[in-house]
């Protein structure tokens, strides 16, 4: 149980009990708490050190966030969303089943933080054998009622800073840790929905729909910056960050949206009843409120929009603008960027007009290179600054070659992993990043080039021809490529 207890406490999900690594948990708790303390924060451009003052500047500020008042907001009746049939909404508010809910607490991770009520996912996984009657009494019940007591939504609010030393609380994002029974049945209707996205929301739209991949959008991103190159015209992208999406949606536009695309009462009412943020819910949702902007950028386009001149990036700003008014979710033009493609001139001018700053290619998007030669070494330096980065936190801790190896099979081998899904990656850097692995299990944190006892290919094969199980990162890539193809 102590070992247990440290574990959950050092957030080092990646490690399982029974190996005595409690010594370890306790140097890694010891050191999240050192970094979470707040000794001082800029609150809307003011300094405050004071522990009370900063409790009641956050709170303020969050409050103030995460509050709407009550103003009239257009609504867009032109607006051409894809609608569900009879059948599909009717299969959204079908009775829960005990497989459906079983299915849905097994996908979700027990050891995460748990939110007011205090109990992990893993205790609802445990107990499920003895619980499940009272469980399925409360699903029966939210079905039946369209609601449940309000404290069961009550929630902890975390700050994650963006980046590290960070001072203003704007560069902190907001965490929302819900509690293990409403977190199971956001889970149970946020499988229902996924089923129905690629029937709701454009092709344009990639994350949370299945059957679609995120790397497309980055893919197709990519081709159409190489095809404006190789045609000698020139042109602008716009990269845009939403300020603080989740938290500024207007639910009353999400509930109208969900109506024009055919959504039942009863599905309605359950989403007005369970709305909040922070729960697997949300991406789905703000996914389809997303879909109005989609909507929008289609119509213009049919207008005639990304034709050519001046003026077309005062209309960008202008449907930004009604975007804004009717979803109220803001353009944060402090973090988006126009960037030059090709021949033009003008670039400084056209950002000035939209309020952003100027950026130039390569660039990054979707966490992936844009506009860059994936064959260059040098694309890849990212990558491998990330692995060093990871390494630098477990230096210092004394990690066994048992827990080494459960590192590089579970983080070091799986974080290339993004960016060998879409391009292939040059031999020398999957020799530098294999090296790296090497040298951490056989000399540890610090790197430190101890003798290699066995060879490498052998550690990559097989655990049953007497490998450890590692993958290469060269097959694993030819493998991830072959989707392509």
């Amino acid at each position: 149980m102590e070992e247990t207890s440290w574990r959950q406490k050092s957030r080092e999900l990646w490690l399982r009990e029974g190996d005595k690594n409690t010594g370890y948990f306790h140097k890694m708790a010891n050191a999240h708490k050192r970094v979470n303390s707040m000794v001082k924060i800029k609150i809307n451009g003011a300094w405050v050190s004071e522990d009370r003052d900063i409790k009641e500047g956050v709170v303020q500020a969050f409050h103030s966030l995460l509050s709407e008042t009550d103003e009239w907001r257009p609504r867009c009746n032109g607006l051409q969303v894809g609608v569900l049939e009879g059948e599909a909404a009717a299969l959204l508010e079908a009775p829960f089943s005990e497989e459906e809910v079983f299915g849905a607490l097994s996908d979700l991770n027990g050891d995460k933080a748990p939110g007011p009520d205090g109990f992990t996912m893993a205790f609802w996984q445990f107990s499920w054998s003895f619980l499940k009657e009272e469980v399925m009494g409360f699903f029966k019940d939210f079905h039946d009622q369209g609601k449940f007591i309000k404290g069961i939504i009550a929630c902890f609010l975390v700050l994650i800073p963006k980046k590290g030393g960070v001072e203003d609380l704007k560069d902190f994002r907001p965490i929302s840790l819900v509690g293990s029974l409403y977190k199971l049945l956001a889970k149970v209707l946020a499988n229902r929905l996924k089923k129905v996205m690629g029937k709701l929301v454009s092709k344009s739209q990639n994350a949370f729909v299945e059957g679609r991949q995120i790397l497309d959008a980055s893919l197709i991103a990519n081709e159409a910056i190489h095809s404006m190159q190789k045609s000698g015209g020139g042109g602008i992208l716009c990269k845009l960050d939403i300020e603080k999406a989740y938290d500024h949606v207007n639910w009353s536009f999400l509930l109208w949206l969900m109506e024009m695309m055919g959504f039942g009462a009863k599905w309605i009412s359950w989403i007005q009843w369970c709305i909040g943020t922070g729960d697997p819910l949300s991406p789905y949702l703000f996914v389809i409120v997303m879909e109005a902007l989609s909507c929008l950028l289609k119509i213009a386009k049919e207008g005639g929009f990304c034709r050519g001149g001046n003026s077309m990036v005062s209309y960008l700003c202008w449907l930004l603008m009604w975007f804004e008014a009717m979803s109220g979710l803001k353009v944060n033009l402090n973090k988006s960027e126009i960037i030059a493609v090709g021949r033009m001139e003008n670039v400084e001018e056209v950002a000035l007009e939209f309020g952003c700053k100027v950026s130039k290619l390569p660039s990054s998007y979707l966490g992936l290179p844009l506009g860059a030669g994936f064959k260059e070494v040098a694309t890849w330096d990212g990558v491998e600054e990330r692995l060093r980065k990871r390494l630098s936190t477990w230096k210092r801790q004394y990690i066994s070659k048992g827990s080494r190896m459960t590192l590089i099979r579970s983080t070091l081998s799986s974080m290339p992993i993004y960016c060998m899904s879409l391009s292939q990656m040059p031999r020398s850097v999957s020799s530098r990043l294999e090296r790296i692995q090497r040298d951490f299990l056989w000399g540890g944190g610090a790197l430190e080039r101890k003798p290699h006892l066995v060879e490498w290919s052998i550690i990559c094969s097989d655990k049953r021809k007497g490998g450890l199980g590692v993958r290469s990162l060269a097959l694993l890539n030819k493998a991830f490529l072959c989707t392509w193809s």
